[in-house]
């Protein structure tokens, strides 16, 4: 059990990888934060293949020279199944660099697999690779294909409890077909536990294997160590002190726009900014970001100035602010930083339940009151796109609140339909959707 190995979405994208057949396959880049299952999720890959190959750049340096020579994808091969005492055959062999950015030599090579040895399967993964990728002009363009992979889902974290039933019953539902009561509450008891849990792989195998929310203390707070201890790595482009500073100061603003003033007082705005873009391309943190949201793309129209931030997880969120024990009692998450803990999870799944090939932009909508002397302020919390439509969405901490921004902004747009999302079962309010919590990912999932 301490193994085992729980179900992700991307589980089915990776297979049908695997069965494509050159030069529609090309070789596979997983991309995501430290410790969010990327190499987990590739070695349940290599369980379909004949022989598997793993290469941790980190943990094994001296392969590393097979790379930085000028020797063929299959001469380097060659070497590699030497070495590894496996063979490395087309069809057969899976073969994984793990921390591929470790070795940018491996990183620049990856486009040669296909062009030179397209029969083999080859893939990689890594952490903080956005930053190793900055420093390759025109990287794999055309012959190398991302992933993007995030925390667990509530989905996932539904299917990890063996609930099944419960996770189709979300993705069968709808305004029109509200869950039967008792259903979505025992929804709403299970999504309660993942917020505290959070989606991190560890602290979701260690709650499903003990079913103890105090054992995840531990494991969250060594998460959030080694998080941390990663930001050593970016000390050449920023101070590490800066950089905890700013990551905490995410978790304290998680609500409103972000204010650099108030994540580092004393500092420049412009160190805080390029803290918190690291942070960023890290995967820690999630921008939401100003649109007008005038037509789409929604990113035409977006403006920086405004932004919120969101952290990559919920129960790193609750563990930092020391709000864990808060959630289980509440009728409603308002009180768990002003409500702040509502959108984060709401964001979140909406970029987990996206396609995997292209990270998902959150956008949101503000007017200040002095824009417009007819309305006062006004926000909404998603504006996201489907297809041609653009949807608005307003976030509740409970079931009750007033949708007047919504409906000003449904009204200013031109909107037929807007989307309300709480802890209310799903229901209509005239051209108003009522989507649970637990169940914002169906806006956007595929199907």
């Amino acid at each position: 059990m301490r193994n085992q190995y729980f179900k992700r979405n991307v589980d089915e994208i990776l297979f049908a990888w695997s069965r494509e057949k050159p030069p529609d396959r090309k070789p596979l880049l997983l991309r995501g934060a430290r410790q969010v299952g990327k190499s987990s999720a590739l070695r349940q890959l290599g369980k379909h293949f004949k022989y598997f190959v793993e290469i941790n750049f980190d943990e094994n340096k001296d392969v590393r020279s097979f790379f930085e020579s000028s020797l063929s994808p299959q001469e380097i091969c060659q070497q590699l199944a030497i070495y590894y005492h496996t063979p490395i055959i087309p069809g057969e062999t899976l073969l994984f660099f793990d921390e591929i950015q470790s070795c940018q030599a491996a990183l620049a090579k990856l486009r040669y697999f296909y062009e030179k040895y397209a029969g083999l399967h080859v893939v990689a993964a890594g952490s903080l690779l956005e930053f190793a990728l900055e420093e390759i002009p025109s990287f794999g363009i055309g012959r190398i294909r991302s992933l993007f992979i995030y925390p667990f889902g509530f989905d996932e974290f539904l299917n990890a409890l063996n609930e099944d039933a419960l996770c189709e019953a979300i993705k069968t539902a709808s305004p029109d077909r509200p869950l039967a009561e008792p259903i979505h509450q025992q929804l709403l008891g299970r999504l309660k536990i993942f917020l505290i849990c959070g989606g991190m792989p560890e602290a979701v195998s260690k709650y499903v294997r003990k079913r103890d929310l105090l054992n995840g203390e531990l494991v969250l707070n060594d998460l959030i160590t080694v998080l941390k201890t990663d930001f050593a790595k970016y000390r050449k482009r920023t101070p590490l002190l800066l950089l905890n500073e700013v990551f905490e100061s995410v978790m304290r603003q998680a609500e409103g726009k972000f204010v650099y003033e108030r994540a580092a007082p004393g500092t420049p705005s412009a160190a805080v900014k390029q803290a918190l873009e690291l942070l960023i391309m890290a995967g820690l943190v999630h921008p939401v970001t100003h649109t007008a949201a005038n037509g789409i793309p929604l990113g035409a129209e977006k403006k920086l100035k405004y932004r919120r931030m969101i952290p990559c997880d919920t129960g790193l969120f609750l563990h930092t602010l020391g709000l864990r024990s808060e959630i289980l009692p509440a009728d409603d998450f308002s009180a768990v930083n002003r409500g702040a803990l509502a959108e984060i999870f709401t964001g979140l799944e909406l970029l987990k339940s996206s396609s995997c090939y292209t990270p998902r932009e959150l956008f949101c909508w503000q007017r200040a009151a002095g824009s417009d002397s007819a309305h006062g302020n006004a926000q909404v919390d998603f504006i996201v796109q489907k297809g041609s439509r653009i949807i608005p969405i307003e976030v509740k901490s409970g079931t009750q609140g007033s949708m007047q921004s919504l409906r000003l902004f449904m009204k200013e747009k031109h909107i037929k339909r807007g989307v309300r999302t709480s802890l209310e079962n799903f229901r209509r309010h005239g051209d108003i959707d009522v989507y649970p919590l637990y169940a914002i990912g169906n806006l956007v999932r595929d199907g």
